[in-house]
């Protein structure tokens, strides 16, 4: 079975863009209406076959080819820290920050059951805004103990406890 790359962006980083695509393990974006530029996605793989450990982001123009690359390591994003957390997994232990493709599993789930796409999200986005000046900031994300000390006028209005 091969990779569901639709099902992750879809599930677990719900990019902001509206015009996208997903052809085959790659995800497309046109984050500025009228650019000539595109976004594109990857899963980056490690050395092992079948092995992803970030995202590879790149933008393309359609005449000069790839403008620039950035890699977005999972581990550095905090994409499977609960999941390695209950794994017991460390930095440097085989399986940290990682998945694995569907053949690997055997469990019919995909790989990336329990990943966190805030921060990719949040990197995703920022780095949008570099070469997309349109794109939407990221949308601030606050703790759930965060929540619990606002006011309750803010948090009963939906509003926040800070005025701009």
């Amino acid at each position: 079975m091969p990779l569901q790359t639709e099902q992750f962006f879809d599930n677990v980083l719900a990019l902001p863009f509206d015009d996208h695509a997903v052809v085959g393990n790659s995800y497309y974006a046109t984050p500025q209406p009228g650019s000539p530029l595109r976004l594109r996605i990857d899963f980056a793989p490690t050395i092992r076959h079948g092995e992803y450990d970030g995202l590879r982001l790149r933008v393309i123009h359609p005449d000069q080819g790839v403008v620039d690359t950035a890699i977005l390591p999972f581990a550095d994003h905090g994409t499977f820290a609960r999941r390695d957390a209950a794994r017991d997994l460390t930095a440097g232990r085989d399986g940290y920050g990682v998945f694995r493709d569907w053949h690997s599993t055997g469990s019919g789930e995909p790989p990336w059951k329990g990943a966190e796409g805030t921060g990719l999200r949040r990197a995703i986005t920022q780095y949008a805004r570099i070469w997309f000046p349109d794109t939407p900031a990221p949308a601030p994300v606050r703790p759930a103990t965060a929540r619990a000390a606002l006011p309750k006028s803010a948090t009963a209005t939906g509003g926040s406890a800070r005025t701009r």
